[in-house]
């Protein structure tokens, strides 16, 4: 994972975030898929810049897994890079925390419309529960790093 701060930061509402990811099968038997994935959310006006790379392996049934490749006709995006994103915003967050920069909503991927900063868009209830969770998780995470930003800022006491 790698985060560039490239600019001043600014409100989350000034800020248009893009996703580009790429997606690619690296091994594949009965029952088992490996892909490999690439995944870069950027802003407009360049402010941060985010990316991370890793595989993902797959094991089940090949009916289950060709779900998770299969491409949502309304969001032109794969189950399976909903779950990546899913995964790695705890992370994308704590590391814009780490820079003084915004970051990214939960929710990015669900609208399936490019240069939007967390449209709400159809999504099927599961995917829903799931963004859901995503943002309870990063209400914690912002409680958590709040937490360890004061621990940090108190001046310990001296001994004499």
């Amino acid at each position: 994972m790698r985060g560039v701060k490239l600019g001043d930061k600014q409100e989350l509402s000034a800020l248009i975030f893009d996703v580009n990811a790429k997606l690619e099968e690296k091994e594949r038997k009965s029952g088992r898929r490996v892909v490999s994935f690439v995944l870069t959310v950027g802003t407009k006006p360049s402010v941060v810049k985010f990316e991370v790379e890793g595989l993902v392996t797959m094991e089940g049934k090949n009916p289950d897994i060709e779900k998770l490749l299969e491409v949502n006709p309304e969001t032109k995006i794969p189950l399976l890079l909903h779950r990546v994103y899913q995964h790695v915003f705890t992370s994308t967050f704590l590391l814009a925390t780490l820079l003084g920069t915004s970051y990214p909503p939960p929710d990015l991927l669900f609208s399936g419309e490019k240069n939007k900063a967390g449209a709400e868009g159809h999504v099927e209830w599961k995917e829903k529960e799931e963004k859901e969770k995503a943002n309870e998780e990063a209400e914690e995470m912002k409680k958590k790093v709040r937490e360890e930003m004061k621990k940090i800022a108190k001046p310990k006491a001296r001994r004499r």
